[in-house]
């Protein structure tokens, strides 16, 4: 899947991980993608709760990659 930015969230626990892409897509355009990579088991429910909360779209999640979950959210 194609993205605009990227944040690696590896080895930090919760709330890193959120507040790391929280602070990315506040500088992104709407429509924008980004790609986040964690090892925090709990950022699968972690990302699910935040694109409720906020309106912007889990696009796929929780696929692993190189031994990290990765998600994609697009920018409301």
């Amino acid at each position: 899947m194609e993205f605009d930015k990227e944040v690696d969230a590896r080895g930090l626990n919760c709330p890193l991980p959120i507040l790391r892409a929280k602070k990315m897509l506040a500088e992104m355009a709407t429509g924008q993608v980004v790609r986040v990579l964690a090892t925090d088991p709990g950022s699968v429910k972690d990302f699910q709760a935040f694109a409720r909360q906020t309106g912007n779209e889990l696009l796929r999640q929780g696929e692993t990659v190189d031994n990290a979950f990765e998600f994609y959210l697009k920018r409301k």
